[in-house]
């Protein structure tokens, strides 16, 4: 029997909201609903209908002014470009000096799973691979986790390289439209393994980066977690100030 397929309901209020903007129920400068009036509406939590708001703001679709609500804008603001460390890691696994650590269905660990939005110990497909540089040595080693499901019909449960990247590699094989991203940032104390790979010292921390990716309807795909030594590596970014 096919599952069927329903969103979460802040995509559902997103896409709703949207909706009204575009096809001018909500005119440009109008004020939205309250969050109790989209609770009622929509028959859900106030923290949901916090977060359908929050993306609409983030994605230039409505203003907040604190003590007043929320407003529409006149006009989205043009969409930011992906990153472009963001880029190489989503890139091939060919180029470069990028090795394949290991691949192997295992249960989610907390860290992945509250991403995936998923329970604690659910297979996941997990590839890692070390990327080194030269005259530096290793610089960056990547953990992919991807459910199983959706793993399943594609070669990422495979020690190959992806010649196409995972982002293609999915987008091809399950049909998959990537809508967004997210971007969490942190640093902890280098696990033994780490040390190991990224030639740390033992009391060497590591920067870690948390890439989720989402597809169009909002559904959390995959996640990427990154650990760096800070020593080799430099984060840098630019972004409109609108």
């Amino acid at each position: 029997m096919p599952i069927e397929y329903r969103p979460p309901k802040y995509v559902v209020i997103v896409n709703a909201l949207q909706a009204r903007i575009e096809d001018g129920t909500y005119a440009s400068g109008v004020m939205l609903p309250s969050e109790t009036v989209l609770m009622d509406e929509f028959d859900t939590s106030r923290p949901t209908v916090v977060r359908a708001l929050e993306i609409l703001r983030q994605d230039g679709w409505i203003d907040s002014q604190q003590g007043k609500g929320r407003f529409v804008r006149s006009k989205p603001v043009e969409p930011r470009l992906m990153p472009a460390r963001a880029a190489a890691l989503l890139a091939d696994e060919v180029g470069g000096q990028v090795r394949i650590v290991d691949v192997a269905e295992v249960a989610a660990p907390p860290r992945a799973a509250a991403a995936l939005d998923i329970r604690e110990g659910s297979p996941v497909v997990v590839r890692r691979r070390l990327v080194s540089v030269d005259g530096l040595g290793p610089v960056e080693l990547g953990t992919v986790y991807i459910p199983a499901d959706l793993a399943a019909g594609t070669t990422v449960g495979s020690s190959n390289p992806l010649k196409e990247g995972l982002l293609q590699h999915l987008a091809v094989r399950k049909g998959i439209q990537f809508g967004h991203a997210t971007e969490r940032l942190s640093a902890r104390p280098a696990t033994a393994e780490e040390r190991q790979l990224l030639e740390v010292d033992r009391n060497d921390w590591v920067l870690t980066v948390l890439y989720c990716v989402f597809t169009r309807d909002g559904l959390p795909a995959f996640v990427l977690d990154i650990a760096v030594p800070p020593s080799r590596h430099e984060l840098e970014d630019s972004f409109p100030l609108t």
